[in-house]
């Protein structure tokens, strides 16, 4: 719907008196800024428009990677979403929460008819075949053009570069299922690979502890037991505001106490917990070993029991030289490294305080405090490990969890809480255990990239080092991508290098130059090659820097959507708008190119978009009472088929196709004792010779060679068999020139990145509501402000060895002395004239560079903070929209 059509219409339905008339004449006359799609005017008035107008509520996609999950609705009127709605469709109870929308889910509607929004496709101005003015990305000016121009232009562009540089030259990363199946028709694509959200645990825990992902939580009911929670950089009030955020609030009236441990006194400290102890960031890992040296030195069996060591010595191998894997080296055992026993370097708290800012005292209190109490939930966000060189942060973790036999029972776990759901090893996984709603995914045969054949992924082949022996498989790890694009070359593994030359980056509804370490290298790449396309729903700063620009559709714009939500819920979200001026759904666009490529579109897309919604919900199941296995969750009859226009199989379940539509959710009504709930790994604790673990002792390997050998077989660094302490590429120690001495250098302080209220990743960034609401700000200690000049709400310079940003400084005693923070995801927002980013985007200060597992390490970065004599920054909200055509 066009911002015309918008306006008419509310003009059309309005009740118009004098004045508001004129403050709307106004509006529509000038240049007044745009929220919601709608002139400054017309905000207040859009309900009263519509007021006597019949409508009807809409379940409303809200889909992006965010750990809130929450249900959204939309109140539509003649096609138009006036206001939004969340979750009633249930009683909110304990054992059957309400599944309730965020600040972000609540700004959608404002997001999606923001002046923001592509309408059309676009070209570069001075964009020609072979790149034309390439120095003019980012800065040129754009051209509105017809679908048929954009779609032939590309297609002619792509078939010139694979027969002048072959399919190698192509890049396209994590595209998404239609844009994948079409260049992988095409002939395959450069692909990349590494971990973004689960840091180092993701391979750790699978190798070392055989655990299939790194989901470790147990059930939400279980942990109503538990007598302590352990919350670790966990910030759930900010990046989990939903049902695990109540569910804390509901653990807390119950009576169970809250530890946040974290740089900085989050909102979720600042609303639980009972202690605070601070941490400075990338130092977690001396933090752990220090407490398992209290717990070791300090036990005593008989008098003062810390450690479960029957625990250790039946389910782990390799924490003494007693209970090693078989062929190990005894000398490489946990214990005697923790005690220093070889390398002379007793783990104590002392030495752990010096690096970390923790007082030896509180290392010391919180050992025994994890030790003392029967039932201890420890929960470690995944941003530890999103750390460089973090690779034995997950065996420190984890071994001082079995030193304290705080695994696989009841109310006591050790995990982190990463919020993700998944198929994982072909299982629906969440925080929590296994989905009760699980959905599968069925869109046809799949197109296997032929150049990553036989590659199966981070749950095969991927951690079994295969990938490192197949000359087919081309990816390149997502923190080197840049800097391998740059030079021509990238690793492949151990002392292997492989050259590579990309000519075309077709980015689909992604900010990868925005959100991969690097993006001021980013930018030269995007500056180097042939062809830049972009689709997406706004010029984000990737699309920025394109030659190319595809306005796709919502999940408001298409028929429907189905996700799962936590354990409990599943949802099918349904069409709320018409398509946003000429855009267009991701596979129509792949249906298009392919016809022009010379390729059948009936095999590249197999189904229509409506059909491959029909078989996500015929695919939903449900849990059976008994728990021992799942059924269907939708019936569906002929009539049904027939009215909605589906083809499938009549099947029985327990909510009719009509109802899941109409409601959007479905709720699992739970009860305590139930069949239902989870507790990670428990079936090994009861039984471990009938349920051995899925690592080459059958144990968790406290020692673990094959852990060691994938990091070492990624080709950055060597990795010793058990938990030692590595100090990161960037951390405390770094910002010191002469470390014994005590002698700052050039980037003194600790800057890591924080995920804030205002995004999901970059996602939302330019939402008005939430601009102005939650501010892009940049946090740092009174000590450091005062001792450079800056006071409160000044513009700050900020730099590191890779970039310069500019923010606005909030000076607060919330955040360690020696430690700053940036909210992640904001945009970048490059001044030509002096290279300097006004966005804040926290990716200017990081590097292109890959260490460890190739995982990101985002939370270790040394910077340099002062005062910035230039005119001082503007808050986002304050400046005017990014309108991508001006004459639209």
């Amino acid at each position: 719907m066009s911002k015309d059509d918008f306006l008419s219409k509310v003009l059309s339905k309005a009740k118009l008196t004098r004045r508001s008339f004129l403050k709307w004449s106004a509006a529509v006359g000038g240049t007044a800024a745009v929220a919601g799609g709608v002139p400054e005017g017309f905000k207040q008035a859009i309900p009263v428009a519509f007021a006597e107008e019949e409508g009807k509520w809409v379940p409303a996609s809200c889909w992006h990677d965010c750990g809130s999950k929450g249900f959204n609705k939309a109140y539509v009127v003649d096609g138009l979403p006036v206001f939004q709605g969340t979750d009633d469709t249930v009683e909110d109870k304990p054992n059957r929460p309400q599944l309730r929308a965020c600040a972000k889910g609540r700004a959608q509607r404002n997001h999606l008819l923001s002046a923001g929004r592509l309408k059309y496709p676009m070209k570069r101005k001075h964009w020609e075949p072979g790149g034309g003015n390439k120095e003019l990305r980012g800065k040129d000016e754009w051209v509105r053009i017809s679908w048929d121009e954009a779609l032939d232009l590309m297609a002619k562009e792509m078939l010139r570069i694979r027969e002048e540089h072959g399919n190698k030259s192509v890049l396209c990363v994590r595209p998404g299922e239609p844009t994948e199946r079409l260049m992988s028709a095409f002939g395959g694509y450069v692909n990349g690979w590494g971990e973004h959200s689960g840091g180092t645990f993701s391979a750790a825990w699978h190798l070392g502890w055989g655990i299939p992902f790194s989901e470790l939580e147990n059930d939400r009911l279980d942990l109503e037991n538990t007598e302590l929670f352990v919350l670790w950089a966990s910030n759930p009030a900010w990046s989990r505001a939903g049902i695990p955020m109540y569910d804390m609030t509901r653990y807390k009236k119950n009576g169970a106490k809250v530890i946040v441990v974290d740089p900085f006194y989050s909102a979720t400290a600042q609303t639980l917990a009972d202690e605070w102890i601070p941490c400075r960031p990338a130092t977690d890992t001396a933090f752990f070993l220090a407490m398992a040296y209290v717990l070791l030195t300090e036990d005593d069996p008989e008098k003062d029991p810390l450690i479960d060591w029957e625990f250790l010595h039946k389910y782990t191998v390799g924490f003494d030289e007693d209970h090693m894997p078989e062929g190990a080296n005894p000398k490489e055992n946990y214990k005697d490294y923790i005690l220093g026993t070889y390398d002379g370097q007793p783990k104590t708290p002392e030495w752990a305080s010096e690096i970390c800012g923790t007082p030896p005292e509180q290392i010391r209190y919180l050992a025994r405090r994890i030790a003392t109490t029967n039932k201890v939930a420890f929960r470690m966000s995944p941003a530890p490990a999103r750390v460089h060189n973090a690779d034995s942060l997950p065996q420190a973790v984890m071994t001082l969890g079995a030193m304290t036999g705080h695994m696989g029972r009841s109310g006591r776990q050790f995990g982190h809480d990463w919020g993700h759901s998944f198929l994982a090893e072909g299982y629906p996984l969440l925080v929590g255990g296994w989905m009760l709603t699980p959905t599968s995914y069925v869109n046809g045969e799949p197109f296997e990239n032929p150049l990553a054949s036989g590659f199966k992924g981070y749950f095969g082949a991927f951690w079994r080092n295969e990938r490192f022996e197949d000359d087919d498989v081309w990816l390149i790890n997502y923190n080197e991508l840049w800097h391998a694009l740059n030079i021509g070359e990238y690793t492949v593994g151990k002392d292997k290098k492989r050259e590579v030359d990309i000519k075309m980056i077709y980015h689909v509804y992604n900010n990868k130059m925005n959100q991969f370490p690097g993006t001021m290298e980013s930018i030269e790449v995007h500056k180097k090659v042939d062809f830049v396309v972009t689709q997406n729903l706004f010029l984000n700063p990737t699309a920025q820097y394109s030659d190319l620009v595809l306005p796709v559709q919502s999940h408001w714009e298409k028929y429907g959507y189905v996700r799962m939500g936590y354990r409990n819920q599943i949802m099918w979200t349904s069409q709320v708008m018409d398509p946003y001026f000429e855009s267009k759904s991701d596979s129509w666009i792949s249906r298009e190119i392919a016809k022009r490529l010379g390729l059948d579109p009936d095999k590249v897309i197999p189904c229509s978009f409506k059909q491959n919604v029909f078989d996500h919900v015929a695919a939903c199941g449900v849990i059976k009472e008994d728990g021992s296995g799942y059924k269907p969750l939708v019936t569906i009859t002929e009539e049904d088929m027939e009215e909605f226009g589906f083809e499938g199989e009549p099947q029985e379940g327990q909510i009719s196709l009509k109802e899941f539509k109409e409601k959007g959710i479905y709720h699992i009504e739970r009860e305590k004792g139930d069949k239902y709930e989870h507790i990670p790994y428990k079936d090994f604790v009861d039984d471990p010779e009938n349920n051995p673990r899925n690592t080459p002792s059958g144990k968790f390997e406290i020692h673990c060679q094959s852990y060691a050998d994938y990091i070492t077989n990624c080709g950055w660094d060597e990795k010793s068999p058990i938990g030692k302490y590595v100090p990161p590429l960037e951390g405390y120690e770094s910002t010191f020139e002469d470390w014994e001495n005590k002698v700052k250098g050039e980037y003194p302080l600790q800057q890591y990145d924080l995920h804030v209220l205002r995004r999901v990743h970059s996602t939302l960034d330019n939402a008005p509501w939430l601009q102005e609401a939650f501010l892009q700000s940049f946090w740092m200690n009174p000590i450091d402000a005062e001792a450079r000049g800056i006071e409160n709400g000044e513009t700050v310079l900020i730099r590191s060895r890779y970039g310069k940003v500019l923010r606005n400084v909030t000076v607060t005693p919330k955040i360690m002395p020696g430690v700053v923070a940036l909210g992640q995801g904001a945009w970048v927002n490059i001044d030509e004239e002096t290279g300097v980013d006004r966005g804040g985007c926290p990716n200017v200060l990081h590097g292109s560079v890959s260490t460890g597992q190739g995982h990101m390490g985002l939370n270790s970065c040394n910077v340099e903070v002062e005062k910035w004599e230039g005119e001082p920054l503007k808050y986002d909200h304050q400046l005017p929209p990014l309108v991508p055509l001006k004459e639209a």
